[in-house]
């Protein structure tokens, strides 16, 4: 695998095993911490992913967070959170990122493996509809409101530090699988196209 992205723990041996046969590893941050935790073990790029970012995001604005760990990193820097455009990709490179990292953006394409009902929430949602809560895993991340609310989640008694996942056994309810998460970015999703009409898309724009 040329290219490996890890995320919740910076593992030496994981890094030493993916370097020693020439692949490359990015690593997943929320805060200059765990940037130079990551930068000395050694891995090649970090990835910052920032406040309204799908999955176990961060809390920090991108022009910080990106700032932050430049300082405390040489090497190449991806910049994720509501990238949707080639405005974005231009405006993540401006402020200091060398790449661009888009994830919920792509998870709205006809060739993603997600669910259809998943990818129409996408396109009904906007920023609103996204809620940042560790309830879910036990991590902190932004999750759709509608998909935990079809759960059986009860939004009032959401409990930060606290895995849920128990209780939504019986419901037949699985964190990502029918708990999805999405970032702000669905605030500029309404449609779904193909990934090639997207990428050509972005290449444009930007």
């Amino acid at each position: 695998v040329p290219v490996v992205i890890t995320s919740l723990g910076c593992n030496a041996d994981v890094i030493a095993a993916i370097q020693v046969y020439g692949g490359i590893i990015f690593h997943d941050v929320i805060n200059r911490r765990q940037a130079e935790k990551a930068a000395a073990r050694g891995v090649d790029g970090i990835v910052c992913v920032s406040a309204g970012a799908g999955g176990h995001a961060g809390t920090i604005n991108p022009f910080a967070l990106v700032t932050e760990v430049r300082h405390a990193f040489g090497g190449v820097i991806l910049l994720g959170g509501c990238i949707n455009t080639g405005a974005h990709i231009a405006a993540a490179r401006l402020m200091g990122a060398d790449l661009a990292y888009i994830g919920t953006r792509f998870i709205a394409t006809s060739e993603s493996l997600a669910a259809d009902a998943y990818k129409k929430m996408l396109v009904d949602s906007g920023s609103s509809d996204v809620i940042y809560t560790a309830s879910i895993s036990g991590i902190s991340g932004n999750f759709l409101t509608q998909s935990l609310i079809n759960a059986g989640v009860d939004l009032r008694k959401l409990r930060e530090h606290v895995d849920v996942a128990d209780e939504l056994m019986d419901s037949g309810a699985k964190a990502w699988k029918t708990i999805w998460t999405a970032g702000h970015g669905t605030a500029g999703i309404d449609e779904v196209p193909s990934t090639g009409d997207l990428c050509l898309r972005l290449a444009q724009e930007y």
